[in-house]
């Protein structure tokens, strides 16, 4: 199960990014990492920009409370979401795909 860690301004989370997929979709879980595929192709961070806009989308909060804190040009990122309530919100979405 991904391994959601509790900030002092938020929570944060590994993901492992599909970029030029079919749909942008949470598809599981790989190690300690939730995997998501998205659109977007690799190249000139679009796949990155896509990435924190979907997950803003899924957690019903705004962009800029998401952060790509590291993993810029690889497909394993640690993913910093700032707000109070993003950790349940990051467990339900994980439970919602785990069942």
């Amino acid at each position: 199960m991904p391994i959601i860690t509790k900030t002092a301004t938020g929570a944060r989370f590994r993901v492992r990014v599909q970029p030029a997929a079919s749909k942008n979709e949470i598809v599981g879980t790989q190690e300690d990492a939730l995997r998501i595929r998205i659109r977007a192709p690799a190249s000139q961070g679009k796949a990155n920009k896509m990435l924190i806009q979907f997950l803003a989308k899924q957690l019903t909060i705004k962009r800029s409370q998401l952060e790509i804190i590291s993993g810029h040009t690889s497909r394993s990122k640690t993913i910093h979401v700032i707000g109070e309530g993003t950790e349940e919100k990051l467990q339900n979405i994980i439970d919602s795909i785990s069942v």
